[in-house]
């Protein structure tokens, strides 16, 4: 895959990779996608969520019970 980009795109793309520790532009590119990719997923777990209507509310009790899940799932 090819892309063609504009002199101060290009630029912008040089001075990220040489900035930010990419060893190509095309590393650059691969992850801005996989950010990309992500922002999506989110974006549709969060509307998802929102769709599924009321719940319990959630209190310091709920939240501590996540947390001592996430620690047995640690051990």
């Amino acid at each position: 895959m090819n892309i063609s980009l504009p002199d101060a795109l290009k630029s912008f793309v040089d001075e990220q990779v040489s900035e930010r520790g990419y060893g190509t532009s095309s590393e650059y590119v691969r992850e801005l996608i996989r950010r990309d990719q992500q922002r999506q997923h989110l974006r549709a777990l969060l509307v998802e969520g929102a769709a599924s209507g009321p719940t319990e509310p959630v209190d310091a009790q709920y939240f501590e019970s996540l947390r001592a899940r996430v620690r047995r799932a640690q051990k």
